[in-house]
């Protein structure tokens, strides 16, 4: 858990048992004073607090453990040509701090909210423990099998046709084989037929004979 609080003007991260150096504070040494904070972040999946309504509740709690001054600053002037050069130290006055408790009210997480009934009892729901898985094998039984499509058996019934017919043409093949001579008897048969007779020439008249005798 940090915070983000507000000190002179200016903004500082701080966290339990931080020492801090702002600037120099009114307050006495061993005084206890309350930071303004800007911003609460508690960590894991709560949201950070950056809200006027959920900061008025967040308390950042410091104590003063001394008043210190800062290191020195060496400032120098210099106009060249005019003879003009200063040379000035500067020391801030500064405040150490050492941060307390950072909360709410009561002892509360700043912006904390109590379960309602309804998150109470979706909170006993997900403690329930969980049914006992079943095994493979019960899966297995209940499991209906699975029906064979129609569409499957259709296209099975072509296939015997033609398995059929590719049977039918083998037996056909293999009597043709085991009579050869049948099959020559039918090759035969056309050779054959008989050819259609030629017509005859007409015979040439007996008076035309008889002339060509004498």
């Amino acid at each position: 858990m940090y915070a983000i609080v507000k000190v002179g003007g200016k903004q500082y991260r701080v966290e339990k048992g931080d020492s801090l150096l702002v600037d120099r504070m009114p307050e006495d040494e061993g005084a206890k004073v309350v930071l303004e904070p800007l911003l609460l972040a508690r960590g894991g999946k709560d949201e950070p607090l950056f809200k006027g309504d959920d900061l008025g509740k967040v308390s950042v709690e410091a104590t003063i453990t001394g008043h210190e001054r800062g290191p020195k600053i060496h400032v120098l002037k210099f106009k060249p040509k005019r003879g003009y050069k200063r040379r000035q130290g500067h020391r801030s006055e500064l405040t150490r701090l050492e941060i307390g408790d950072i909360g709410g009210t009561g002892g509360k997480a700043a912006g904390a909210k109590e379960a309602t009934p309804a998150q109470a009892k979706g909170a006993q729901t997900k403690a329930a423990p969980a049914e006992p898985k079943k095994d493979q094998g019960d899966k297995l039984e209940e499991s209906p099998k699975p029906s064979r499509p129609a569409a499957k058996a259709e296209a099975t019934e072509p296939a015997k046709a033609q398995g059929d017919k590719l049977e039918g043409a083998a037996k056909t093949k293999a009597t043709a084989t085991e009579n050869p001579e049948a099959e020559e008897g039918a090759a035969k048969k056309p050779a054959a037929e008989k050819k259609p007779a030629a017509a005859k020439k007409p015979a040439a008249p007996k008076d035309e004979e008889d002339s060509d005798g004498s």
